[in-house]
């Protein structure tokens, strides 16, 4: 049923239960796609520069790899348009059950890529087109799965409840770390770098399965509902925004790349640097980074409450100010070799970026009109992929090879300071949106009718 009288065409509230239902089906949907993805970075940080590249120097076989890992981030706009059109015309329903199957193609895929000794070029080329599968995947599934959130039950709320499929994110990277760390821990190193590595991204099929069984019993939100019974759906989302909202795109962009760059840094970057660089063990980082994934995801539903409250422009930015200085903090102490020291700030890491993660879903869907509101947040999250997540692991090696940690924390601090400009300049969109009442059919049509009277 959807909720909506058909007497009377207004809204019809939404029961607690089925609130509670699309929250959870985006929580457990997004996590589970988050582990996907994230399964690549400590891959590609651990195991693929010795088995994909093995020709190269260290140095240039983990830029390699970080290469193959930014292929992921490429794709994601792709996802993010796609994806945002099936969303936009079909449902968010629909939208979240084709990504979470392509993910699992993708990952499972993954798993089974013979190794460059085994097959030459056509390994890293295997490896390419299956993170892209990824990427693509991925990127059709945040705007979906904060929309099912926030799109269901009350706009006063929607901090909190968008910030559950956010927490589920980093919940997916920390299982991710730790599934390789129960791998690593279980074998002998030769037979965890030749197979082992494969069994966490063998699993995902079972993942994959739990997410579409709990998403396919969701209802859709009442928000696309009430644009199906208006006759609202548009027939062109993409075309639509990109004429609507051209500006709103870039600054969802940059939000997110304040937050993305120091985010995979934190849990990609610093796998390959710690081991090779600093000679910390490598079972030590995985279990620190996966503790400090969880760690923050709690954070992040306390962030999302609380930016309810206070203002999420102000949550972010308040993370933003935090993680600019903590990463030049962050360097030092993980360059002084204390193992002591390293765990307290790798643990620390992500709780500034819980609180710039979690108001995002509502800093960037709500610049967005409904009829295209999946497309819009898709691909103003997704582009950041691009300027930011993507290539931050590889610059981060650049940038340490040639000038040393510190360039890493001011790469990061510049970036923080254009988010927080960002989150001033999406609030201050998104206000003088609300203020100006949208244009209905009826308005359109009264408006030719007087014209034709005059």
């Amino acid at each position: 049923m959807p909720p909506h009288s058909a007497a009377a065409g207004t809204p019809v509230p939404e029961s607690s239960s089925a609130v509670k239902r699309s929250v959870f089906a985006s929580t457990v949907g997004a996590g589970i796609e988050w582990y996907d993805f994230m399964l690549y970075g400590a891959a590609a940080a651990l195991v693929f520069p010795k088995l994909f590249f093995p020709e190269a120097s260290p140095v240039v076989g983990v830029l390699l790899a970080f290469s193959t890992y930014f292929v992921g981030f490429l794709a994601r706009p792709l996802g993010a348009a796609i994806f945002g059109h099936i969303g936009d015309r079909v449902g968010r329903k629909k939208s979240l059950l084709a990504t979470i199957i392509l993910m699992g193609v993708g990952t499972v895929g993954i798993g089974l890529v013979p190794s460059y000794q085994e097959i030459g070029f056509w390994g890293p080329a295997l490896l390419v087109f299956l993170r892209s599968l990824q990427g693509i995947g991925v990127g059709g599934e945040w705007g979906g799965a904060v929309l099912l959130a926030m799109e269901s039950g009350s706009k006063g709320r929607q901090g909190f409840r968008g910030s559950f499929p956010q927490a589920a994110g980093t919940i997916g990277i920390g299982v991710a770390n730790l599934a390789f760390l129960a791998v690593s821990l279980g074998m002998p190193t030769e037979a965890f770098m030749t197979w082992g590595w494969r069994i966490p991204f063998l699993a995902s099929v079972i993942l994959v399965f739990v997410g579409i069984w709990i998403r396919n019993g969701v209802p859709e939100t009442a928000e696309f509902q009430k644009l199906k019974n208006s006759g609202r759906i548009s027939k062109a989302p993409l075309k639509d925004l990109l004429r609507q909202s051209p500006v709103e795109i870039l600054l969802a962009a940059l939000l997110k790349s304040a937050e993305m760059i120091p985010v995979y840094i934190f849990i990609a970057f610093i796998l390959s640097y710690g081991t090779d660089t600093l000679s910390y063990s490598r079972n030590t980082l995985l279990l620190l980074v996966s503790a400090a994934a969880l760690i923050s995801a709690a954070a992040m539903i306390l962030a999302g409450h609380y930016s309810d409250r206070i203002g999420h422009e102000r949550t972010f930015i308040l993370g933003a100010c935090v993680m600019a200085v903590f990463g030049f903090v962050y360097f030092a102490v993980i360059d002084s070799g204390s193992l002591v020291g390293a765990a307290l700030v790798i643990l620390f890491s992500l709780i500034p970026y819980a609180a710039m993660f979690a108001p995002e879903p509502v800093l960037i869907a709500n610049n967005f009109p409904a009829e295209t509101r999946y497309s819009g947040s898709s691909l103003g999250f997704n582009l950041a992929g691009i300027i930011g997540g993507g290539p931050a692991p590889f610059i981060a090696t650049w940038l340490v090879t040639q000038y040393g940690s510190m360039a890493v924390a001011t790469y990061i601090a510049v970036f923080c300071l254009i988010g927080v400009a960002a989150a001033k300049g999406l609030s201050r969109r998104a206000r003088r949106r609300a203020a100006t009442p949208p244009v209905t059919k009826s308005d359109q049509t009264e408006f030719l009718t007087a014209g034709e009277r005059a």
